[in-house]
């Protein structure tokens, strides 16, 4: 496994993202930033940010996702998707370098 390669955006998660922002005045970028804590040692924080110098942007129509430099190694090869089930619709993550995670998603271990 490479781990150098950064993380991906799904077509889905960037549409998402562009229904959010269709009637904003400005458009915001999504950032998603792995955190000490959580059930299994790491969480993820996905919330809307502006961009700083040092992030990575990954963007598609108009849409930004942002990623630090301290999340990305956490984050390399990683899926950022966005689902719609039952229970609600959610950004997810798709992390291969997790070796366990909680049942909710937002929690993991590598």
């Amino acid at each position: 496994m490479d781990l150098t390669l950064p993380p991906k955006v799904t077509p889905r998660a960037f549409a998402r993202l562009a229904e959010i922002n269709a009637d904003a005045a400005e458009p915001q970028a999504l950032r998603v930033a792995v955190e000490g804590g959580g059930c299994s040692g790491f969480q993820y924080d996905i919330k809307f940010d502006a961009a700083t110098e040092d992030d990575l942007v990954l963007a598609s129509e108009g849409q930004k996702v942002l990623i630090d430099p301290v999340s990305l190694p956490f984050l390399a090869n990683a899926v950022i998707d966005f689902t719609e089930e039952l229970i609600g619709a959610r950004f997810v993550i798709e992390n291969p370098n997790a070796t366990a995670s909680c049942g909710c998603g937002t929690s993991f271990s590598i």
